[in-house]
């Protein structure tokens, strides 16, 4: 006689997202497995007397989201702290900034690592702001700007890049000698507030979490993420608080959904000293690739690019004389390294030799040219499915190159919200270069396999998903299955998961989402649908169906 399942889904629109897609009715599972698909009658077969059955009342079942580049920290910071993703201008900054004045307040001084920052400190923070959507600025907020908040705290606000950052002034006395001085914005003589790249990496020291607040932060960042349909991540973690949380969470049976920790540079030796190779894990941690830096970012004007930015901050740093194509010190501004390519390679050598999957941030084209030509030198970039994470500007030749060389392209649809007319991109690059960032359907053209995520800005895979579909030109968009697919079997791909997670067939883990209405009968509002449920692993993490309404 056939075992009976532990869970059946009954009455979906069950996409399996294989090639070619198919439609079934119904799933059953047991012990977290998938072990039968097919329709309500053939499955029901398998109902015992401790059998939950589901009726998903016709709604939309995929494959869970694999969001391939997050920072659940970065997200539960959002939540414990001032959040201002949403707001829509310079003053209602300051305003949500003001209104947590007394409110939570951060573990600091925690060093590098964030191992001793257990006592409270008097920081006050938020994250996630973005002057290029204000009606009523187009600039960075500014010391000025913040010392209204607080003359008394130190005061930071984070970029949504999080490669840009203000302080107050109380902040900036409190970190002068820490700050390295070419990440310091000046304007007549005196510093702006605004910080950039090592500058930020010194004030994210400062306010690290300590271990306990950090497990906090993360609990609130994936019950957030299960809640929008998210099944697994690939969280690029510095911290190694961050990787303790989501340890001790997952020892506890608290942690809902999987993670593939993708490990800072930093913690190279220190992997391979306790034996920990890419891939080592379990069924919801694993370890991840290296990960490191080229350049910055385009809402920061530091990404590396070949050509200058157009209206380029004065106060930007300038590129050398020696950087510039005709040698002339012109002052444009054409971004800078993050880490100097001499520093990149010696990574690259070292994880390479370590069999390590490597994930580097590239988002200018520059910065992909040269990320590029190191992964190709590896010894088997094919096998190893090296990763570019973002990779916004590459070239025709440059995604030629990534697909011969079996280069994972690690990119973010959501960012497609600065490309619009007048958006973000037209005011960093222009127009031209505007069309051409982000160009999905010009990836999948030339076979380099893309993995969706959102970089927790914000992490919402149907947004993302909406934007790839509905992106301003052609070469931008997606159809939506192609848009589902990389953001469930593009990321368990890139993370030496497709044997397991990314699709719905039998013999995979048992992650779904269910939604509430169909991205194929509503491509144009996908970005409103509901999640119904989120299930992971056989289990139900999330339930939205009381609070869901459908599209009207």
């Amino acid at each position: 006689m056939t075992e009976a399942a532990d869970l059946l889904l009954t009455n979906g629109e069950i996409h399996s997202l294989t090639d070619p897609d198919t439609v079934t009715e119904a799933v059953a599972i047991r012990d977290g497995e998938l072990v039968r698909l097919g329709d309500a009658y053939e499955i029901e077969f398998l109902e015992g007397v401790e059998t939950t059955v589901i009726d998903c009342e016709g709604r939309t079942v995929l494959p869970g989201f694999i969001d391939a580049h997050t920072h659940l920290d970065h997200l539960g910071e959002r939540l414990v702290h001032a959040d201002l993703s949403a707001v829509e201008s310079r003053a209602a900054a300051l305003d949500a900034l003001a209104a947590q004045a007394d409110g939570p307040r951060t573990g600091g001084g925690a060093g590098s690592d964030g191992e001793s920052g257990a006592e409270p400190d008097d920081w006050h923070l938020g994250f996630g702001y973005d002057e290029s959507t204000w009606a009523d600025a187009t600039d960075y907020l500014t010391r000025e700007d913040l010392d209204r908040v607080s003359e008394t705290r130190p005061v930071a606000a984070f970029r949504v890049d999080v490669h840009t950052a203000s302080l107050n002034s109380v902040a900036l006395d409190r970190l002068r000698d820490d700050l390295p001085e070419g990440d310091v914005r000046f304007a007549d003589g005196e510093p702006t507030g605004v910080v950039v790249e090592d500058a930020v990496g010194v004030l994210r020291d400062a306010v690290a979490a300590g271990p306990a607040a950090m497990r906090e932060v993360i609990a609130a960042a994936a019950e957030d993420a299960v809640s929008r349909g998210v099944t697994g991540v690939h969280d690029m973690v510095q911290r190694s608080t961050a990787a303790h949380a989501y340890r001790d969470l997952a020892a506890a049976g608290e942690l809902p959904l999987r993670v593939r920790i993708n490990y800072w540079s930093d913690y190279l030796d220190d992997l391979a000293a306790v034996g920990l190779p890419t891939n080592a894990g379990d069924e919801f941690v694993r370890v991840g690739a290296i990960k490191s830096f080229s350049d910055g970012s385009f809402g920061g004007e530091t990404a590396k690019v070949f050509e200058p930015y157009v209206g380029a901050n004065e106060d930007a740093a300038a590129v050398d004389a020696d950087e510039s194509e005709d040698g002339a010190s012109d002052n444009a501004n054409r971004g800078q390294w993050v880490v100097d390519p001499d520093d990149l390679a010696a990574i690259v050598d070292r994880a390479d030799a370590a069999d390590r999957q490597l994930s580097i941030h590239a988002i200018g084209d520059e910065a992909i040219e040269e990320t590029l030509s190191l992964l190709e030198t590896t010894a088997d970039p094919d096998g190893a499915r090296h990763r570019i994470e973002h990779a916004e500007l590459a070239t025709d030749d440059q995604l030629a190159r990534m697909a011969d060389a079996g280069i994972v392209a690690s990119m973010q649809p959501n960012f497609h919200r600065w490309a619009d007319e007048g958006g973000l991109y037209e005011q960093r690059l222009g127009e031209e270069r505007r069309t051409r960032t982000n160009r999905f359907r010009r990836v999948l053209e030339a076979d380099v396999p893309l993995a969706f995520g959102s970089d927790c800005m914000p992490l919402d895979p149907l947004l993302g998903i909406h934007h790839a579909v509905t992106a301003p030109t052609e070469s931008q968009r997606l159809s939506v299955t192609e848009a589902i697919r990389a953001y469930t079997r593009g990321g368990a791909y890139a993370g030496f998961d497709e044997d397991r997670l990314g699709t719905v067939a039998v013999g995979k883990r048992a992650d779904f989402v269910v939604l509430e209405d169909s991205p194929w009968e509503h491509p144009e509002r996908i970005d409103e649908i509901d999640v119904a449920m989120t299930i992971v692993d056989g289990e139900l993490v999330f339930d939205g169906r009381e609070e869901a309404t459908g599209l009207q």
